[in-house]
Formats: C-alpha cells, structure tokens, sequence
C-alpha cells in the first residue's frame, strides 16, 4: 500500500475514503477526523491541505455517492495532466526512475472490462465518442513522451486552458519537412565537430564542453527563426561555461579563429587590459534567418558566478526596449541558458523571477532554456536541491515549465515552438528544462568516474545524439550516411582554415568596446581637466522647483507634505536655502529636461527611506498617484523612480545591465541603507568594478549608498566604504561623500554630462539630509562645480596648527566641535571624491599650513573600516615625503562596523571629537 499518510497526494483521496468506509481505524487519526467530518456535512474542513469534494446538488458530499465512469475517466486525465510530465521519457540514459502508479487506470476503477467503453473525447482531438484505450493512448502518447508539460500549478484558468488546447488538440503542432529535418542534423553536427576540434588542437585545455547536450544549438536555432517570425529584432542571451565557446562561434557568429587565437593565449594584450578566460567573454552579431531576416544577438559577458549574469541580461533588455519606445515589449526578448545545479541552488535565481512581472522591471517575457546535466560538477541532484526538479523554484510564477529529452531534437524544437507562442501571447517568462547529460568531466581536465562511476560507464556506453538523430533520417531515407560524413568533413576543413588563420596572426579582431550606442564616450584614466559645466541658469532652477509643486486640480496633498510644497516655493524664491531633498530634485528635473533619460530604481525609493524624497505623491482623500517629475516639460526625457523589490543583488544586477545599454542617462540604484549592498556584493565585484578591465565594458551607474554612524546599530550605519576603496584601481570607479546639497547636484549632473563613464558609489547622508547647516544657496547651483576637496576658508593659514582631514557627516560635527571650544587654530578639510584621488590635489590643498602642522584624518568607523585604511596605505608615505605626519583619530579597531547602544555611541563620538581636537594649543 501507498504512503496515504502524505497529504500532499491528492490522487490516493479516493483510495483513503474507501478504505474509512471499509475500517476507520485503519488510517491515521487526522484523516479520520476529516471524513468524519464530510458525513456530517462540513464540507469546509481542509485542516490536512486536501480540498473537500464539491458536494452534490442536495449537499451531500460527492465522496458520498458512487462516481459514474465518466467521473473516474476525468478523474484519470487530470492525473495525465498533473503527474504525466513524471512518466515521460525525459532522461536520455534511461536512469531516472518514472513514476507510473497514479497513472494506473484501475486506480481509478477503470478496468480491462472498460477498454472499448465510449467517452466523448473532442478535447483530445480524437472522434468523438472514443474507446477508453485509445483515449489513454492518446494521453499515453501526449504527456508521457519525449516532452513532459508541467502547468497545472498555474493558478490562471485561462492560461491552463490555452496550454491544454495546444498540448492535448496538437493545435498549430510544429510540422517539420525534410529541409527542418536537415537543419537540426547540420547543427548537431556544427555542435560536435567543433568540440571534437577543440580537442584535438588544444590538448588539455578547458574548454566546457557541450557534449552530452549538443540539441542546445538547434534549440536556439529554433528560437531564434521563431523570434523573427514574431517580428523580434534584438535577443539579449545570457549563459554559463557548458557549451559557451559552441554557442558563441556556431549561433552568435564570432569567428573560430578570433576564439583559436584566444587557446593560443601567445601575446600579452597590447592596451594593458587584463582580460578574461575564454569561457567567460561574450559577442554581439547579426543573426540572419532561413526567410532572410535578421535579429541582433548580444551574449553578456559572464563571471563565474554562474547565474549572476540573469538581472544583467534582463536590464540589458529593458533598457533597449526603454531606448527605443517599445512599451508593449514586443521587440526584444532575453533568453537565459541555465544550469541545473545553479538555477536550484542560486538565490538570485528567484530574484530574477520575482522581476518578470513588476512593471519596472518587466521585459515581456523571458525565455529560460536549462541544460539539465543531471549533476553539477559532481554533485548529483539527490545532494543538490530538496525539490524533484531543478525547475521547481520557477513556479512561483505562473507559468509553464516543458521538460524535454535532449536526445530528441524534434522534441526539444516541438519545446521551443510551443514555448515562444506562449511567451509572444501572454507576455511572460517560460521554461525550457532540456534534459541531457555531460559526458565529459566538469572541464576537459577533470575526471568524473571519481566519484560517479556507474554514471559514467553507461554515459561511456551511450551514442551521441548526432549518431542517434542520424539513424533516424537514415531509416527515413532523409539523408546517407556518405552525405553526413560530408557534411562533418567540411564542416572540420572550414574549422581548419580558421586555425591556420589564427596561427598566421595578421587578421585583428573585431573590437566592440565604444562602438554603436558608445560612441562618443571613453574608459580609462580620469582627466580632472575635463570638467563640464554643471550650473544651471538660476530662473531655470527656481522654474524647476515650481513645476514640482503644481499639482492637478482636485489632488488632496498630505498636509505635511503641503507645509514642504511651500518650503519648496519659498527655496525658488530664493528665501530659504535648499537642503538634500531639493537639490537631487534639481538634479533630477534639470537633466530630464535636457533630454537625459533618468531611472532610479531602490527600496521604498519613491517616498525615500528616510521620508526626504517624495517624488510620487498620493492623493490624501483616495490614494491616486502622481508623478511631478513627469510634468516638467512637454519634450522632457523619461523621470522614472521605482520602488524595487526587497532584493540587492537582482535589483542591482539589473540596474548594471541597464546602464549598459543607456550610457546617455543617468541611472540610479539605491540601498534602503548603505549596509544593504552587503548582498550584491558579487554584482559589485564581478561587474561594477572589473568589467572595463576583463571585457572593456563600461558602465555610467551610481550607487546611492546611506552611509554615516549615527546610533542606529551595526546594520544601519556603514556602506562599507573601505570595500569601494579597496576595488579602486586604475580609475575604474568613483567614490563620492559629498557635504553638501549643492556638491550632490553637480556630482550627479557631472556623472551624464562629461564623456567619461564610470561607475559612481556616492556616500549618501541621513542625519544631513535635515542637518541646519547642510544647506545651499540657490547661488550654489547655478554657479560653481563639483569640488573633489573643499578647503577652510573660516581659518587663517598662518594661525593653524593642525589640520583635520575628513569625508561625509562627521565634518559637521567637527566644525560645530571647533565653533562652540573657539579654535582658530584648527583647520579642517573635507575629502568629498575619496576616489579617484591624486597625491598632487592632496599636496595643493594642504600647501597653504605649515608643515609643522599636525595632519589628523578623523572618521567615525573604526580604524580597520571606513576610508582610513586606503587613506593610510596610498598617502601616508607621499605626505611624509613632504614633510607631513600623518596620523588618525578613529574608533577602535572592531569586528561589527557599530555598536547597537544609542548612549555608549554618543560616548564613543563625544571621545573622538575631543580626541580629534588634542594636542594643539
């Protein structure tokens, strides 16, 4: 007997009722208590999770009353449609277990005496009225074949209606001629005599092969003449290792010897760039398809955090569809290739998912394609994941997942059909599981009989698919065996060609780094000298901040949030100086209607965490939204602020690939605290911070990081800044603690408006953001620019003693520390870019002090943390060339970036202002 404990298995309900009526005491006692229940007619109880029977018309529960043998056939197909997928021949080396018992029809009262009874079966395609046995054939042959259809977890009826048409009536069934036929069988063959090639040339060489999933390439072949069918012109690829070198020469169009040259790895690069391994580079081409038309492809560049590179792709995606109008989504689509063993096990796996449907984040429909190994390195899947699929993390949506055997090409490109009409018709992601295997070790080096021996002696055993797929043309009479060995002939005498070119060195790769979209705009080394203009006229401003106080006519305004409308008119009139909030409004306003594209996307960002930002106002009296920054201007670019996900990693991810393919605008990620970006951190340094030195990408995105001690504990005070510092090199990003409102307005504008992109970690404040004296003029923004050091101008040179060097919030407390002890001779001097920062603007800013003076940095984090470590490490040794001491007064060193007590804080900032301010008279 079946395990009827589990009442998850709906399927044995009827099983279990049969046996109460038989002998009660024979289940266990809470699936007595719930058909006892049922007879007396609580037909509400569900306290186990099993829905209760639909009562009859006189509400008697149905399981009261004997089922008809329609019953018992309906009963029968929804266990085809439910569990089929479990039955089908999924595993191409025949080990997986198949689960047949719920499909048994004498489970369902269905006997061998019933097998030519008619039931009407027009659902199915087949005449109507059929025998039972060809309509279970029909199921048999439907859901227990080489695909298996999993969608019975979607909750929309429309949706499962319209898979079942497709799945059971063989609606719009891919028909494939003999020109298809052959299409797939010269893939396969471009799929392994490449493999076979790369082998043999480069002895021991990692090169992750395809082999065991060679019907990739035809799956993507498929996909992408159904994508231009559909009228899509751009496919934004993201993929792992498996298979990447295949893909990139045989579907995206790099050439074989660009890729033989990179094996050869002869020369050192000859622009200094540090590269990356082969296996991780990406390429973008113009695909043409069989009608003559042609999409774009683009594979992202990928670290080897495997399924980090999803949210890139996606925000790639969206930002080309924002690019070019295409609001319906309807151009463009990303396809994803997985691994098993990652899409399981990898969180941001989920959150990419979780992206698909948000409107800030969605792109139509994503087309997921997993090249299922059936292990991952050598973990088997009953090591690796809990659930029975690595799929089953993808039904949090609701969507479709087809299982497919990959040893059926015909199958996997039947998948593909039926997976794109999908996605085009309800604009959402789908899941292609293409069930393979690897039969080689995790790289060419490495050897797998170690720890799955009996895996491997049957993969040994195996044929290939080419080898399968070509017996089968062969029977047909679609194809020779003397053509196909042709065919394989050429395809290696081209791949040698390419070789000997490659040897031959005088062909030079096609460059695609500041090219198409990045024309214009430069990496490398940080010119101080260019610096654009980033005032604003000041009528322009003060136009700017009245245009977000209007509001549509009837809107009901939060009372406290009218007060600050008013504050807003009173700072355009230049009565009351402009505090954080206004002057990133500013920014913000004053690029859009420039024409600068500007996207903020961030935890609770529209309000702002802390209550400051209000950029989307909702109507007091009814909760109606409005939007000011998209009525400033009739030809004003796009303002979108988005409040994102309680994700770091996703959310950034895809606000990295975004900014990607927008280098003109200025694209904002921010942490509800700077602490946050903790969980992205494999998006910060496998792409923010290195990508322009491995791949030559570069990218314009700032970071809006809260930042500064201020008694909130350990989790609500650092942004980690010693991190950022650490990472720089070679200018490849920038790190900005701006003290003022009107330092934030030209360091945001500066970030669009010169040629120069990099990325942008702004220290953000808190406690500033309504500090008295963080404020700014009106004046401030219309002239000046962003200042990389701001001097002392309230001290005298000569009188000074000693001088303070610092960065962010703690400058004000240092100045109020030095206005109420009146110390004149105590200079202080704020560090706002703690990056790129160069020896000569350190020595120009300290050359008006005697160099007897004490040089003090002072920070609020501890001495192992904050910008103390790297201030120490790049100047001290400059400085004491100069003649200059340096020292520090910081908090002591400590594993926790804060301490949690409110008092024992104010303690330790009351000892350090002291501590900062001895020893000069």
């Amino acid at each position: 007997m079946k395990d009827l404990t589990n009442p998850a298995n709906l399927f044995y309900v009827e099983e279990l009722y049969r046996e109460y009526l038989k002998d009660p005491s024979a289940l266990p006692e809470v699936w007595r208590r719930y058909f006892e229940a049922l007879e007396n007619g609580d037909a509400s109880v569900s306290s186990i999770g099993v829905p209760p029977p639909v009562p009859q018309a006189d509400g008697r529960p149905l399981a009261r009353r004997e089922s008809t043998l329609q019953d018992q056939l309906n009963a029968l197909i929804d266990a085809y449609r439910r569990v089929g997928h479990c039955a089908a021949r999924l595993d191409p080396l025949g080990l997986q277990k198949r689960l047949r018992d719920p499909l048994n029809p004498e489970f369902y009262g269905l006997t061998e005496a019933h097998r030519d009874t008619l039931f009407p079966a027009e659902f199915l395609g087949l005449a109507a009225p059929s025998p039972l046995h060809e309509i279970i054939e029909r199921l048999e042959a439907t859901y227990c074949g080489p695909i298996g259809f999993e969608y019975m977890h979607i909750g929309d009826p429309l949706i499962r209606r319209w898979l079942q048409a497709r799945i059971e009536r063989g609606q719009d069934r891919l028909e494939l001629g003999r020109a298809d036929r052959l299409r797939i069988f010269a893939r396969l063959t471009d799929a392994v005599t490449f493999e076979e090639f790369i082998r043999k040339k480069f002895v021991g060489a990692k090169s992750f092969s395809l082999e065991g999933g060679e019907s990739l390439l035809p799956l993507l072949d498929f996909a992408i003449e159904k994508a231009a069918q559909q009228q899509l012109a751009e496919i934004v690829l993201a993929m792992a290792h498996r298979g990447r070198l295949n893909v990139l020469a045989n579907i995206i169009g790099k050439k074989c010897w660009e890729i033989f040259r990179e094996f050869d790895d002869a020369r050192p690069p000859s622009d200094g760039a540090y590269g990356d391994v082969k296996y991780h580079l990406g390429y973008s081409n113009d695909y043409e398809t069989a009608s003559g038309a042609k999409v774009h492809l683009s594979l992202c560049f990928n670290p080897s955090h495997l399924e980090f590179v999803n949210p890139v792709a996606i925000g790639r995606m969206r930002a080309k569809q924002d690019r070019t109008g295409d609001e319906r989504r309807e151009r463009g689509m990303a396809l994803l290739i997985h691994g098993d063993a990652s899409f399981a096990a990898e969180g941001v796996v989920q959150e990419t998912l979780n992206l698909s449907r948000l409107p800030g984040y969605t792109v139509g429909g994503t087309l997921h394609v997993i090249i299922n190994n059936q292990i991952g390195f050598t973990t088997l899947p009953d090591e690796a994941r809990s659930s029975n699929y690595a799929t089953d993390i993808a039904k949090l949506l609701d969507i479709p997942i087809f299982h497919v055997n990959g040893d059926d090409p015909e199958a996997v490109a039947e998948a593909v059909h039926l997976a794109m009409d999908f996605r085009v018709t309800f604009k959402c992601d789908v899941v292609i599981d293409m069930v393979c295997y690897r039969r080689l070790g995790h790289n060419e080096g490495d050897e797998p009989t170690f720890t799955q021996p009996t895996l491997y002696r049957a993969i040994q055993r195996h044929p290939t698919v080419r080898q399968l797929y070509l017996g089968k043309l062969v029977a047909a009479g679609d194809l020779t065996r003397e053509e196909a060995d042709t065919m394989a002939r050429e395809r290696r005498e081209a791949l040698e060609r390419e070789f000997e070119l490659a040897r031959r060195g005088d062909s030079t790769p096609v460059a695609q780094s500041f090219g198409g979209l990045w024309a214009g705009y430069r990496g490398g080394p940080e010119n101080e000298h260019e610096e654009p203009a980033t005032g604003v006229d000041r009528e322009r401003l003060s136009a700017l901040l009245q245009a977000q106080t209007r509001l549509p006519e009837g809107f009901h305004l939060h009372p406290k949030l009218a007060r600050a409308a008013q504050a807003r008119l009173r700072m355009a009139a230049g009565e009351l100086p402009l505090d954080w909030s206004a002057a990133e409004a500013l920014a913000f306003a004053s690029l859009a209607t420039e024409g600068v594209r500007v996207r903020l996307a961030g935890q609770d960002s529209a309000r702002g965490t802390f209550s400051q930002r209000h950029a989307v106002l909702h109507d007091f009296e009814n909760g109606r939204p409005y939007f000011p920054f998209q009525h400033l201007d009739d030809s004003q670019a796009p303002v979108e602020i988005i409040n994102s996900p309680l994700s770091e990693a996703g959310a950034l991810g895809f606000e990295y690939g975004y900014s990607l393919d927008c280098p003109e605008g200025l694209i904002l990620w921010e942490a509800q605290f700077g602490d946050f970006v903790n969980a992205a951190q494999v998006i910060i340094d496998q792409f923010l911070t290195t990508a322009e030195e491995k791949w030559r990408r570069a990218s314009g995105l700032v970071l809006l990081l809260p930042h500064g001690l201020e008694g909130m504990g350990p989790e609500h005070s650092s942004a980690r800044v010693e991190r950022f510092l650490q990472l720089g090199a070679n200018d490849n990003i920038q790190v900005v603690c701006p003290t003022t409102p009107a330092q934030y307005f030209h360091c945001l504008r500066r970030q669009v408006l010169r040629q120069w992109r990099k990325p942008l970690v702004i220290m953000t404040p808190k406690s500033m953001l309504r500090h008295p004296r963080a404020v700014s003029a009106l004046d401030e923004f219309a002239a000046g620019k962003f200042q990389r050091i701001i001097a002392d101008h309230a001290t005298r040179p000569e009188e000074t003693r000693r001088v303070l060097l610092c960065s962010g919030k703690i400058y004000y407390d240092l100045e109020q520390k030095r206005r109420e002890a009146g110390r004149r001779d105590v200079a202080i001097i704020r560090i706002e870019q703690l990056y790129p920062l160069r020896e000569e603007a350190l020595r120009g800013a300290l050359a008006p002090y005697d160099r007897k003076a004490a040089v003090v940095w002072v920070q609020e984090e501890p001495e192992n943390m904050g910008p103390w470590p790297y201030f120490n490490q790049r100047f001290r040794a400059d400085l004491h060339n100069d003649g200059r001491l340096l020292s520090v007064v910081c908090r002591p060193r400590s594993a926790s970036p804060a301490v949690g007590s409110l008092p024992l804080h104010r303690q330790q900032q009351s000892e350090l202002l002291s501590a900062a301010f001895a020893g000069a008279d």
